[in-house]
């Protein structure tokens, strides 16, 4: 770091308040831990398409598969993160689970994100 970077903040007059207010309002380490963890799930184009046939209606792996062109055990692996992140949810009718969103929050984050990329 060079000399004058290192020594900013001492020709500068902090803002203690603006820091007060800043802290006050932080969340918690482990609340933006999570937070983390939980954008990483989206980081991955297979499990956001997931998310956008499950928008569209409760699927079982098998059609879910078929729709994206990719194997049933694939699908599984990537529902299975999408589940233990609480993105989506399960039900068993007979042999087959049928998988939809876990709420409307995941809409939501994917419809703002859309949004954002998508902007000029």
């Amino acid at each position: 770091m060079a000399e004058t970077e290192k020594n900013l903040c001492d020709y500068l007059h902090v803002h203690d308040q603006i820091i007060a207010d800043v802290n006050a309002q932080m969340p918690k380490e482990e609340v933006l831990f999570d937070l983390s963890e939980l954008f990483k799930v989206f980081g991955d184009s297979t499990r956001i398409r997931i998310l956008y046939c499950l928008f569209v209606s409760e699927m079982c792996v098998c059609d879910i598969a078929t729709l994206l062109n990719m194997t049933q055990s694939a699908i599984s692996h990537q529902l299975s993160v999408l589940k233990r992140n609480k993105l989506v949810k399960s039900r068993r009718e007979g042999k087959t689970v049928f998988y939809s969103l876990a709420d409307s929050h995941v809409r939501a984050m994917l419809d703002q994100g859309v949004e954002h990329v998508t902007e000029e």
